[in-house]
């Protein structure tokens, strides 16, 4: 009976201290936060190019060690070309971090600085820059992303969408032809010249192109629409269809133009959705939708 006894106590310490580890498991979001904080990598601004005498930076982190090549996301802020820095939007690839894909977060040259087409052409060079330290930090070059919000969303289109015959890359000129293999553009300007003048006129867009007489001219060579053509990476538009700082059509229009061109793209909608601001569900909808993109694409 004492043996007994003996056993059934050994059992129950047993069965309590399994419990006791169990119950301590972590939970996946505390998991992955676990490993990114000891295994990522974070390199913080690194100039990357020098114009107006001013030092254009941007941050890298790195998902894993620098010889396993792993999906790379240029990431490049809004703010209508006129404001914020890539400090302000360092929360908003952390998905992108979750899925083991590297980031890079760059500031260009705003309006105050240098009007257009000074932020296209910043942009174009820092996709240059991930492409000439690929082995750097484990870029994978066949695998890399562009995304941007509004302006940025602008941005990421014309830095994906762009050949080096359209004359924006002469500050960082390449032997190679820079490309991406999918572009995300949430609610980004694909028509700059309809945002001069008319019904949707934007503050904006009048600072970043001034006053000059070729204004509609640059206009035309700074919009995602004039280039659209087969042959492009796959592009996601997400847009709510009551945004009134960038018109719904921007996103409608690009979709149209795509599809005509037989290039692989999507409009997600949000309905009643405005500039951003959009709900915590229709933000995981968005987020979704955009990694089931990039999966059905071969990106991620």
């Amino acid at each position: 009976m004492r043996m007994l006894t003996q056993k059934l106590a050994a059992a129950l310490l047993l069965s309590m201290a399994s419990s006791a580890v169990h119950a301590q498991d972590l939970d996946p979001t505390a998991k992955w936060a676990t490993i990114a904080a000891y295994e990522f990598k974070e390199f913080s601004n690194i100039v990357y190019k020098k114009a107006n005498n001013v030092e254009l930076k941007l941050d890298v982190v790195a998902t894993g060690p620098k010889d396993k090549a792993r999906p790379t996301l240029l990431y490049i802020h809004g703010g209508g070309w006129v404001g914020f820095t890539k400090d302000d939007f360092r929360l908003w690839y952390l998905p992108f971090l979750t899925a083991g894909v590297n980031v890079v977060n760059i500031d260009y040259r705003l309006a105050s600085v240098s009007r257009a087409p000074a932020a296209v052409e910043d942009c174009r060079c820092a996709l240059l820059w991930i492409y000439q330290h690929a082995k750097d930090y484990g870029f994978d070059t066949s695998k890399l992303i562009v995304e941007g919000h509004s302006a940025g969303g602008h941005l990421a289109l014309m830095t994906g969408m762009l050949s080096p015959q359209a004359g924006f890359d002469n500050d960082c000129p390449s032997k190679e032809d820079l490309k991406v293999a999918a572009i995300v553009n949430y609610f980004g300007i694909t028509d700059v010249a309809d945002l001069l003048e008319g019904a949707n006129r934007q503050d904006y867009a009048v600072m970043w192109l001034g006053s000059l007489p070729d204004r509609f001219e640059l206009a035309k060579k700074l919009s995602p629409l004039t280039y659209v053509r087969p042959g492009l990476p796959p592009i996601i538009t997400l847009q709510g269809d009551q945004d009134h700082t960038v018109p719904y059509q921007h996103g409608v229009r690009l979709h149209e133009a795509l599809d005509h061109a037989g290039v692989p793209n999507q409009l997600v909608t949000i309905p009643g959705g405005g500039h951003g601001g959009w709900s915590r569900e229709e933000n995981l909808r968005g987020q979704q939708a955009v990694f089931q993109f990039l999966h059905e694409h071969g990106v991620l």
